[in-house]
């Protein structure tokens, strides 16, 4: 690896949901050069209703990472975020996911559209969407049910075997591909396992850059197991799964919580059925395992951004130089 003393660590951070835009406010308060690479294949709540509607990418994961990547919070990031209330025709929008689709078609397409509303937020970084194919996820379930539909993949009641998106052969950015390419670090994830992160694994040309890629490949794994795709997952299961959909070698370290979760909060999830992920023995030797503690203070177990981005930046001083 290059000596990255005197330069800007380039790292890639693929995946979705509210787990991305957590990693991207800890990250940007170092200083790195950040791309998010985020799903497009999101079909619920509002993203999903302009989507069917209007046939555009769904803009809501782009907008959460276009937010937390805001060099402040101002009134205009405020104003992203603000979603109408539950009655009338804009109930459940958000204004943010309104902005990018006006503007997706003032300015011609979802890519343009998203360099323009980064500089409204002047946000530190990049943010890509995988792809500007429009998919459908579809999920094998170990019972033998297949589902359409991101919404219906995370709510499903048997244990998930395989995913794909159809069309197969959609392709991936090739902005994404040369910010692969060019990255110190990939990082995989937090988020939910299969329709946040190995989403964005399925779409043509991704794995062929990974493999290329000379960056070190990270995996954040998720605190607490979801219902519906990862239902009493330990750690290995979840590695296991990305390597299925992917190639052996993908991951370089993972990172896992081992830090205590408050009996309230553990109590909560368990009724739902969620409970901490079980760290376990791994076959894979060649994966390092960095188990700190990650949890947030808030009222649920959540990453703590803070903690998070500042062990990854100092495994990277140690493992970059």
């Amino acid at each position: 690896m290059q000596d990255k003393k005197n330069s800007k660590y380039k790292i890639v951070a693929i995946g979705g949901g509210t787990g991305l835009s957590t990693l991207l406010r800890g990250l940007k308060a170092y200083d790195v050069d950040i791309t998010a690479v985020v799903t497009v294949s999101d079909d619920g709540g509002s993203s999903g209703k302009l989507r069917k509607e209007l046939g555009v990418l769904p803009p809501g994961d782009i907008r959460n990472c276009l937010v937390a990547l805001a060099e402040e919070e101002n009134l205009i990031t405020k104003l992203f975020q603000y979603r109408f209330p539950r009655k009338g025709g804009l109930s459940n929008h958000s204004f943010g996911n309104l902005f990018l689709t006006a503007l997706t078609s003032i300015s011609g397409g979802f890519d343009k559209a998203i360099l323009n509303a980064s500089d409204v937020l002047a946000i530190k970084g990049r943010v890509l969407p995988v792809s500007l194919d429009n998919v459908k996820m579809k999920a094998t379930l170990i019972d033998g049910e297949r589902i359409i539909g991101e919404s219906k993949i995370s709510k499903s009641k048997s244990a998930i075997k395989t995913v794909e998106i159809e069309p197969k052969n959609a392709k991936v950015s090739q902005s994404v591909i040369d910010a692969i390419l060019s990255a110190d670090c990939v990082i995989l994830g937090p988020g939910s396992l299969y329709t946040s992160v190995i989403v964005n694994l399925l779409f043509d040309g991704v794995i062929p850059a990974l493999k290329k890629s000379k960056a070190i490949k990270l995996y954040i794994a998720n605190i607490m197991t979801q219902v519906g795709e990862t239902s009493n997952f330990t750690l290995s299961n979840h590695i296991n799964a990305i390597i299925q959909h992917s190639y052996p070698e993908i991951l370089n370290a993972v990172f896992v919580n081992n830090g205590k979760i408050p009996e309230n909060i553990v109590s909560r999830y368990a009724k739902l059925n969620s409970i901490p992920v079980k760290i376990d023995k791994l076959k894979h030797k060649n994966i390092k395992i960095i188990k700190k503690n990650f949890v947030s203070k808030s009222q649920y177990a959540h990453h703590d951004f803070i903690k998070l981005s500042r062990a990854i930046f100092n495994f990277l001083r140690g493992e970059l130089k």
